[in-house]
């Protein structure tokens, strides 16, 4: 730790761990296909990681986080560091290499379905729920943390260990339920976690570590008094264990305000903010007391965004911070996973947009030159310009399209509106004419080597437009044909000219910004190029319509049209900070507004538009800030989709989420078909299927409750699938029940979706008979 007599310290939250080069990626598929050894594999664990905090001490940090490297997911590591273990995976343990075990609890097999997949945050990161229960017992496992803590000792460096906090390890988790009691507390665990963390505590310090850092995210929303007094209890308790590290508790991706408030109260020595999403006035700050006696890890640098701070403004909010608390460290405001390694590798992003930027390396050199100008009284705003700034991020301003802000200002509550659901769904019933409990899928489909192979070399000028053109019409043809041999109701065309669901359409709208090297972890090894949304956003051509149109004329079955949905486009990017979400949101709305009225004069009858990240960008606290955007992100969806004819059915696909303002916002929405992804939550879903549920919001147009997962390997059985939709049916009547998986099928192999897919037309087929006999 820096003694502030030395000057402030600077460090960082986390950083990416797939490699500058997607190493790690590479290294597990080889492993999971069998082509690399287990040896290798931990060898390139190895190399990433001390590539890393080799890397992080030369740029000058004064202090360097571990333990964030990871084989799959941080919180599955941190779930298993203490033994958190599921009893299904218990018959498995002994049989297994640990490593194996672990891809056992992120993979899962045919016949053992894998921890839940959950959205971190509002960030594009997913985790793997950990499940808890009233048996659960915890255990010390810190061989790997303290393997990579030797190492980088070995080299001079002292690590500071990353640890998620007992809190939000138990809140995170999955609490389990037995039938007929009431809902498994998970603090109820607590007593029995925090010694574990004690035991970690007193091996750390005997190892020389003089600090570690406790991340607690849960504590940035809003949390009921009994959880914010089992954080009082956790912190009083292990701010006194007898030998222990210094403590630094973080509170990333928002206010961490009451957290804040009572650890200042326990004897932890430091504590982090995330001052890049949620800027605290000094003042404020002040008002706390016992904070003084902290150290302040500034976040003032986002982890979350890529665009560069502006310098003056926030060196003088830490001058200012600095009167409040005098130990302080400049520090980013969250871990560097979420943002692309390096900028400098980008050579086809326009100037002026790159010169705004900032990746992860250029963030850590930001927060090294913060931390030697406050150190050396580098000054910021003069006078009181600087008591007037509110946190506004540095500005991006370009030039304005007018004809973008003309059709913007232009928009009318009647361009949000559609016919009634009842008139549509009549008019719908006529023109598509489908069966009852109509089965399809959500759009993608595995992509060939030849598709992947086609893209690329159309874009270094290796493939003429047509040849490439007959390689994809190829590849659709072959889903269409596939599709139809399943037997499904409502086909797709494949998606396989698509890199990505948001850089696909990002490619090919104006005011994006993509680029070649920027992968950020989803989950394991999957990885994705956020774009940058840096302007007015506007179509200039179709974007979707020659390919699905192609998909239509090969079948006499209907093919939806898939297109992502504006608050997606906007939540799955870098997004502009010069101006309110809802504007860019509109402007992406608009755009998407013409692709679905050229779908439409095409002849496609039914158009999906993906919104899943309806619930990432949801903030963390409730009350007015969250109404707010539930308003906008409905309306901008509306915007986009209510220029259809009645006839023209449009479909959505929502994520998960329990929460009752979500479930008003998907009604909200006004989609002729809802899919909902809750294939292991789908106990919420019936609930909000019903029409008279206790808050008044139930669903009541179609719905497409996910009952195959996707994302696993695991095949369903029909006899599964069938229970699965019989509830579904019960809760709203087959008349308004669709069947089909909760995502797309793009990482799935044709042997593991083919079957999943027949059984699940069989099992649709089951209720749809059934229903019928009772007519």
């Amino acid at each position: 730790m820096v003694n502030v007599t030395d000057g402030f310290g600077s460090s960082i939250l986390g950083y990416p761990r797939i490699g500058p080069h997607r190493e790690l990626k590479r290294a597990l598929e080889s492993y999971w296909h069998g082509s690399l050894s287990r040896e290798n594999l931990l060898a390139v664990g190895r190399e990433i990681q001390e590539a890393q905090f080799g890397e992080l001490a030369a740029a000058g940090l004064t202090q360097v986080p571990g333990n964030t490297f990871s084989f799959y997911d941080h919180v599955l590591d941190n779930a298993l560091l203490f033994g958190a273990v599921p009893k299904r995976f218990e018959p498995y343990r002994e049989d297994l290499h640990p490593l194996d075990f672990y891809f056992l609890m992120a993979r899962g097999r045919p016949d053992l379905p894998p921890l839940e997949l959950v959205r971190f945050f509002g960030t594009n990161y997913h985790y793997r729920q950990p499940e808890l229960d009233a048996d659960t017992r915890f255990s010390l496992h810190p061989e790997a943390l303290l393997d990579e803590f030797d190492r980088a000792m070995a080299r001079g460096i002292e690590l500071r260990p990353v640890v998620l906090g007992p809190l939000s390890l138990l809140l995170l988790s999955k609490a389990g339920q037995v039938p007929g009691e009431t809902e498994f507390d998970r603090l109820s665990l607590l007593d029995e976690l925090l010694p574990v963390y004690e035991e970690l505590f007193e091996i750390l310090a005997k190892r020389g570590s003089t600090c570690v850092q406790l991340d607690e995210p849960c504590f940035t929303g809003d949390r009921s008094p009994a959880e914010l007094a089992a954080f009082l209890t956790a912190y009083q308790r292990l701010s006194t264990a007898p030998l222990r590290p210094r403590i630094l508790v973080t509170g990333q991706y928002g206010d961490f305000h009451e957290a804040t408030a009572i650890l200042a109260q326990t004897q932890v020595e430091a504590i982090g903010l995330d001052l890049a999403s949620h800027r605290v006035r000094p003042e404020e700050l002040a008002k706390i007391p016992g904070i003084r006696r902290k150290r302040l890890y500034a976040g003032v640098i986002g982890g979350t965004n890529v665009w560069r701070a502006d310098r003056r403004v926030t060196l003088d909010y830490l001058s200012a911070l600095v009167k409040v608390c005098p130990d302080l460290v400049v520090s980013t405001g969250t871990t560097l996973l979420h943002v692309p390694y390096d900028l400098l590798v980008e050579y086809d992003i326009d100037g002026p947009v790159a010169d705004r930027l900032a990746f992860a390396k250029q963030k850590v050199l930001e927060v090294v030159s913060l931390a030697k100008a406050l150190t050396e009284g580098g000054g910021g705003l003069a006078g009181g310009e600087a008591a007037k700034w509110h946190g506004r991020p540095r500005e991006v301003h370009f030039k304005q399209k007018h004809a973008v802000w003309q059709r913007v200002y232009a928009i009318t509550p009647e361009m949000r509106e559609r016919e009634p659901y009842e008139v549509r769904r009549d008019a719908q019933r006529e023109k598509l004419n489908l069966p009852l409990v109509p089965s399809t899928t959500l759009g993608s489909f595995p992509q060939t080597d030849s598709a992947r192979q086609a893209r690329y070399d159309l874009g270094e000028g290796k493939l003429s437009y047509d040849e490439y053109r007959k390689r994809i019409e190829s590849e659709i043809e072959s889903t269409i044909r596939l599709q139809e041999d399943i037997g499904l109701d409502v086909l797709v065309h494949g998606e396989h000219e698509r890199n990505d669901m948001i850089q696909y359409f990002a490619e090919l709208l104006d005011g994006f910004a993509t680029t070649h090297f920027g992968w950020v972890q989803v989950y394991g090894s999957r990885c994705v190029r956020p774009p940058v949304l840096y302007g007015d956003v506007s179509r200039p051509k179709p974007m979707s319509v020659e390919w699905t149109t192609y998909a239509q004329s090969l079948t006499d079955k209907p093919v939806k049209g898939i297109v992502t949905g504006p608050v997606t486009m906007v939540a799955r990017s870098f997004v502009r900070q010069d101006q309110p979400l809802y504007e860019t949101a509109d402007q992406v709305a608009l755009a998407i507004r013409d692709e679905l009225a050229d779908l439409e004069k095409a002849g496609v009858s039914i158009i999906q538009v993906d919104e899943p990240s309806i619930r990432e960008l949801l903030p963390l606290r409730g009350g007015t800030q969250s109404r707010e955007y539930l308003r906008w992100a409905v309306n901008a969806f509306r915007l986009a989709t209510s220029g259809v004819r009645a006839q023209t059915q449009i479909h959505t696909h929502i994520a998960y989420s329990g929460r009752a303002e979500i479930v008003r916002a998907i009604e909200e929405l006004d989609a002729d078909v809802t899919a909902i992804v809750a294939t292991r939550s789908i106990e919420w879903v019936l609930k909000a299927l019903a029409d008279d549920t206790e808050e008044g919001h139930g669903l009541s147009h179609g719905v497409g409750p996910g009952v195959y997962e996707s994302r696993s390997a695991r095949i369903p059985d029909i006899d599964e699938l069938d229970e699965l939709l019989t509830a579904a049916a019960t809760a709203l009547t087959p008349g308004r029940l669709w069947a089909n998986p909760d995502g797309g099928l793009k990482t799935r192999h044709h042997w593991q979706l083919e079957p999943a897919l027949r059984n699940l037309v069989a099992a649709a087929r089951r209720v749809r008979r059934r229903a019928e006999s009772q007519d």
